[in-house]
């Protein structure tokens, strides 16, 4: 449904930009989640690189949490256990592990693809109808002049 922007009043343009504001902020909000999480699964698929024959049996420190970590020793280098979602772990090679972070940082790079124009979009859709409130004001503003001029004379 196409709208003239010109013809609605200054509250329903104000109505408008707030609307426009939200969802904006929504959907910048989205892509800067997804972009988190993708960053957590490239970091997860890099991690994956320092499991090779060289490594096994080196000791290295294991997290309990984001700050306390326990001594271990790093016993199989070819499985890992990933983290599925949900509490799931799935036990998987390490190539079958890259493939799997891979596939999630391209669905999440897709999804934010998706987002952009929407994002895009909804900022022009703004701006024009800041570009029209301005315009709508001065001439508010340009009327009151001429009639506060008329009544002085």
């Amino acid at each position: 449904m196409a709208v003239n922007l010109t013809e609605l009043s200054l509250p329903q343009l104000e109505g408008l930009k707030t609307q426009l504001d939200q969802e904006t902020e929504f959907l910048s909000s989205s892509i800067a989640q997804l972009k988190v999480v993708q960053t957590k699964y490239v970091e997860a698929r890099d991690s994956l690189n320092v499991l090779n024959k060289s490594n096994e049996g080196k000791e290295l420190l294991v997290p309990l949490t984001s700050s306390m970590y326990v001594p271990g020793k790093l016993n199989d280098v070819d499985h890992v256990l990933v983290d599925v979602g949900t509490g799931y772990f799935v036990e998987k090679n390490v190539e079958n592990g890259k493939e799997f972070f891979k596939r999630k940082i391209d669905f999440l790079t897709k999804q934010i693809e998706k987002i952009q124009p929407a994002l895009q979009e909804k900022h022009a859709m703004k701006q024009a109808v800041v570009e029209v409130m301005n315009m709508k004001l001065q001439q508010l503003h340009s009327q009151q002049a001429s009639q506060s001029g008329t009544t002085k004379a």
